[in-house]
């Protein structure tokens, strides 16, 4: 409804549409004659059902459906969308059944009108008899997940209930009221339908709070009146400019909603005098440079206010909403908002997904189509649909998620591409991961953000930008990410994979046979058999330092990969103990495991700055005056090098001790961080020297520096995943210097 009509009829005075009204306004874009046919037959079998009942507001009940109707119409909906509409109530109260209405006007209104009539009875709670229950909104909200269509019928039914809601008793009133800002207009304007959310929440707060509705309708038609003559010269000036410019346009003025300057006043402390955009001016043109031409020019004429400039058109909201805002100060020195944007844009900002995917008798409508071509734009649609078909959990718990992760995400973070993702405040970077894909969130290693190297657990803010590392060879989700996942969907998806992965893993005898073999083919390797084995993982010592109660505990932990049966060897220290080195000259040379072709009887020694392992890929370089140095294949030092031989580590290699490696451990700063690195290290049996650590004040991360000593580069790759079990820790790598 206009703000001028409601201006002068603030406590109703709706104008009652007959079905000629309706008829007129779909004739306009529905052209097809099985279209017209199908709404004028609802009509009649509506009107035939609801005969000589009568509404509590006095009008016939007939009335109700056709005003649900022409609120669709308005919106330009389809044939089955509005053909709903009018029978959206006769299952509920008639006889009508659901079965007679596919008969006659096919699946679509069917499932349409069944959904809405599941809907309907969910009536108020018989516990208290004006609150609603938890569970009949989780029930709203499955039956409007279906199709998208049910969600646009039920808010134009929920519109018509609150514009003849006088009739109601004043419990009933607030009640319904009250439901409506909880459940409905969350939905409208995650929709983008700002004509219904902004009426809906008007008459939801005149019900709601009367007094304060009245004092700021009052402050409002106050403004207008004496600003009406500042208003016109403004928009004159604009005119003119835009006419020597050559440039298409119309122009409109917008008073802002009372419910809008309500929040701003009573929620967050503004006083009337300080809500700039009460009064706005819409510049409504042809195309997006028209809109950008006619910013120049605004701002040329008139002196803006600073960081009140807000470009949607290069960065749409995710409800799809276009617009340029800019704030001025006109040249009598009142302030005023101008808005512009293309007629494209303005139907959006209206009538946001409805104007969309309005009805188009050209193209082939496909309603499946439709729906998930909703989900695949509207991220929020999506993740909706997917908590909406969620059974599990309370009823409570869900309307809980979906406060949090829909209605309550105000949060706007940008994908390199420039994508937007909205989040819900305390969102982190798994969050986001997650929102982009699930396979993206199950890989995650870690983000950045702006451009810095950050963990999982970062929270996000408005304007970051934010890309996501993952890696196939990760672990991927975790029990810890269930702490660092501040969303629901996050969540239920990180719990879906643990599950699959246990599930895969099989039953505990099958995780005890999986790591038993594990172990036997890692200890037979050192010359140890089956019983010797099972004696030495049975000692008491072994099983409290593992903290499990017996060898098959053990084993079923192997099987989940923590420890690894090379770490249980590292801390048993049987392989020093009941294997001696077989090495041949280049051992002799400098104690090096390593076979080098061409390199009999030269002095063979390990490079410092890469630190090669046993398990890395190798080569000699031939140095001058110091022999064949090893160095990792990849090492930058020897990339462009013509003095390099082939090299391997040999074949009977075993273990000969420990090599040091230099390793660089990145971690989110907190209290207790390098005694918890210590103690892993420590019950992985590595020592460690040289330790270092120092805090980038930018991100507040930690960097840790140390040598490790391992034996291989297996052992080396336990040791990350162990660090990246301590809480904080994001990432490992080793160094080359």
């Amino acid at each position: 409804m206009a703000e001028e009509e409601k201006k002068l009829a603030p406590n109703g005075g709706y104008p009652m549409h007959t079905f000629e009204d309706l008829k007129e306004l779909y004739y306009v874009y529905i052209k097809s004659e099985a279209g017209r046919k199908m709404i004028e037959d609802a009509y009649l079998l509506a009107k035939e059902k609801h005969d000589g009942v009568f509404r509590k507001s006095g009008e016939p009940y007939i009335q109700h459906p056709i005003e649900v109707a022409y609120i669709l119409a308005q919106l330009e909906a389809g044939p089955a969308t509005i053909a709903s509409g009018l029978l959206h109530d006769t299952v509920e109260d008639t006889d009508l059944t659901v079965d007679e209405i596919r008969k006659r006007f096919g699946d679509d209104v069917a499932l349409i009108v069944d959904s809405l009539t599941k809907i309907q009875r969910m009536k108020l709670s018989k516990r208290k008899e004006i609150d609603f229950e938890a569970e009949d909104h989780r029930k709203i909200f499955l039956g409007m997940a279906r199709d998208v269509r049910v969600i646009l019928v039920k808010l134009a039914d929920r519109l018509h209930n609150l514009r003849t809601l006088d009739a109601l008793s004043p419990e009933r009133q607030k009640a319904i009221a009250q439901e409506s800002l909880d459940v409905f207009t969350p939905i409208a304007h995650r929709l983008g339908i700002y004509t219904i959310q902004s009426e809906m929440e008007d008459l939801s707060l005149k019900y709601l709070e009367p007094e304060k509705y009245r004092k700021i309708l009052e402050l409002l038609n106050q403004r207008e009146e004496n600003r009406q003559g500042s208003l016109t010269a403004l928009k004159k000036r604009i005119a003119d400019i835009l006419f020597e410019h050559k440039i298409p346009f119309r122009m409109e003025s917008r008073v802002k909603s009372i419910y809008s300057i309500y929040r701003k006043m009573f929620k967050k402390g503004y006083t009337f005098d300080e809500i700039y955009d009460v009064l706005a001016i819409r510049i409504i043109t042809k195309t997006e440079i028209n809109c950008y031409e006619i910013l120049g020019i605004i701002h040329a004429t008139y002196k803006p206010i600073p960081g009140r400039f807000k470009d949607y058109i290069a960065m749409p909201k995710p409800n799809m909403y276009q617009s340029l805002h800019t704030t001025i100060v006109s040249g009598d020195g009142n302030i005023y908002e101008v808005q512009i944007r293309t007629e494209e844009m303005d139907k959006v900002a209206e009538t946001g997904i409805a104007a969309h995917w309005r009805y188009k008798e050209s193209e082939n409508y496909n309603a499946k189509e439709e729906q998930r071509d909703i989900e695949e734009k509207l991220h929020w649609f999506r993740d909706f649909v997917s908590m909406s078909g969620e059974q599990s959990g309370s009823a409570e718990d869900f309307m809980a998620a979906l406060s949090n992760d829909i209605f309550n995400a105000n949060v706007y973070v940008f994908t390199p591409m420039g994508k937007v993702i909205e989040l819900p405040t305390g969102a982190t970077t798994l969050d986001f991961a997650y929102k982009i894909h699930t396979k993206v969130g199950d890989q995650a290693v870690g983000a950045t953000v702006n451009g810095a190297l950050v963990p999982l657990n970062t929270v996000l803010k408005t304007g970051d930008v934010c890309e996501i590392k993952t890696s196939k060879t990760s672990p991927g989700p975790n029990l810890g990410w269930l702490e660092i996942a501040k969303t629901s969907s996050a969540k239920a998806h990180i719990k879906k994979a643990i599950a699959k992965r246990e599930a895969s893993e099989g039953t505990k005898e099958e995780a005890i046979r999986k790591g038993r073999e594990w172990c036997l083919s890692a200890f037979e390797k050192e010359g140890i058999g089956p019983g010797e084995m099972d004696k030495m993982l049975s000692d008491e010592k072994v099983l409290s330092y593992y903290r499990v109660a017996s060898k098959d505990d053990l084993y079923a932990q192997v099987a989940g990969k923590s420890p690894t049966p090379q770490a249980i060897l590292d801390y048993l220290n049987v392989r020093r103990e009941k294997r001696k080195p077989r090495l041949g000259k280049a051992v002799q040379n400098g104690g090096v495991p390593v076979e080098i072709d061409g390199g009999e009887g030269v002095m063979i020694s390990l490079a410092k700055c890469c630190t090669p392992i046993p398990g890395d890929h190798i080569v000699g370089f031939v140095s001058k005056g110091k022999g064949i140095i090893v160095h990792r294949a990849n090492c930058p030092n020897i990339a462009h090098s013509n003095r390099l031989l082939s090299a391997k580590w040999r074949d009977d290699l075993g273990v000969v001790g420990t090599y040091p490696v230099d390793v660089e451990i990145y971690a989110n700063d907190r209290p207790n961080l390098l005694a918890d690195i210590l103690v892993t290290l420590s019950s992985k049996n590595i020592v460690c020297s040289d330790l270092k650590a120092h805090l980038i004040k930018e991100n507040m991360n930690c960097v840790v520096e140390m040598t490790v000593y391992v034996s291989d580069a297996l052992t080396l790759d336990d040791v990350f995943l162990a660090l990246k079990g301590v809480r904080g820790v994001y990432d490992g790598r080793r160094v080359i210097h």
